[in-house]
């Protein structure tokens, strides 16, 4: 089926959303176990002790601690706001950021950050000035608090987008206002419908009805996805292998013997790379042992992947070659492997 359509359902209990363009699954997010908490919920913590030589500092939230980079003049016992960045891995303390934001379907508000301003992927001058005129309408001139009116509301209804302002803006004030002095939780981060209707583009259907999943085939997709191996439209696959320290994705060009397979499979790869990352939850460091290929071919594989992760919403850095001729990433962990989940 052409077009983009949203699903929202469960998955054993729990609420999940699936994301199909053109018949194929582009994203999934299915909600966690309840104990582990959630990229972008925000705490009350206290900073517990200074990790020297490590560049940050512990600190203790309602269950469990987190981890603070760039931590400078923070004392032990000091009370903080700090907002979930990511999933620790086993055995690790949470990630998280002391520059908390809160984002909304149109807007980021940035406590801390003064200044309005619009993204850059709206380019029409005028609907720009439309934006700011609405922020200051709705909050009045820049204060403490910063506002980013995102690329969606270029198309949006501007009464949509001053009510999505002021409630934004509601919440940050009440969060940051926060005086208490016990760890504690403020607000908790997304679930996967909140999380599909803030991230992703309008869809042209969306369906909810109970069951869903099942009526259109995502379950047999989400089963698919259990399984290492992917097939490649040339007729090759790739095999992506989570270890405890990486991810590691080997690219075959199956029954291709032609001069250019290598290429050819590389490049199916690395276009299908960023949906099966995000389906499967994988993050941190990835290497690629891809197909081999001329050595003069390596710039085609590096425009290939910025033109693969350009649009990606997780944060990817595309690090570059390995003296062994692998291909190394470093993806932000914002969302649970799909094989601790179900």
């Amino acid at each position: 089926m052409k077009g983009r359509a949203v699903h929202l359902d469960t998955i054993d209990g729990r609420l999940a959303a699936a994301l199909v363009v053109d018949g194929q699954l582009e994203d999934l997010l299915i909600a966690g176990p309840e104990n582990r908490p959630v990229p972008g919920a925000i705490y009350r913590a206290t900073i517990d002790r200074q990790m020297k030589g490590q560049g940050g500092v512990t600190v203790r939230l309602p269950d469990g601690r987190g981890w603070l980079k760039d931590a400078k003049g923070l004392k032990p016992g000091e009370t903080i706001l700090v907002q979930v960045t990511g999933y620790a891995t086993d055995g690790k303390a949470v990630p998280v950021t002391s520059r908390p934001l809160f984002k909304s379907r149109h807007v980021i508000v940035s406590p801390g950050a003064p200044g309005y301003n619009v993204s850059r992927q709206i380019r029409d001058d005028d609907r720009r000035e439309v934006l700011l005129s609405i922020a200051h309408d709705v909050v009045g001139p820049p204060g403490e608090m910063g506002l980013i009116l995102r690329s969606t509301a270029a198309l949006a209804d501007d009464a949509e987008i001053a009510e999505d302002i002021a409630a934004t803006f509601d919440l940050a004030t009440r969060v940051a206002g926060d005086r208490g002095t016990l760890p504690e939780l403020l607000f908790d981060g997304p679930d996967p419908h909140m999380l599909a209707w803030r991230e992703w583009e309008t869809p042209d259907v969306i369906e909810t009805a109970e069951g869903n999943f099942a009526e259109h085939g995502i379950l047999d997709r989400i089963d698919v996805l259990r399984s290492s191996h992917v097939e490649l439209s040339t007729g090759g696959w790739m095999s992506i292998e989570p270890t405890r320290a990486l991810v590691a994705i080997d690219v075959n060009t199956g029954g291709d013997t032609s001069l250019a397979a290598g290429l050819k499979a590389n490049l199916a790869a690395i276009r299908a790379l960023p949906a099966q990352l995000r389906c499967r939850g994988l993050g941190g460091q990835i290497t690629l042992d891809l197909a081999p290929q001329p050595k003069k071919d390596r710039r085609v594989i590096e425009q290939a992947m910025q033109a693969a992760f350009r649009r990606d919403p997780v944060r990817t850095i595309l690090a570059g070659w390995t003296p062994l001729g692998c291909y190394e990433l470093n993806r932000q962990r914002d969302r649970l492997p799909l094989r601790e989940i179900i």
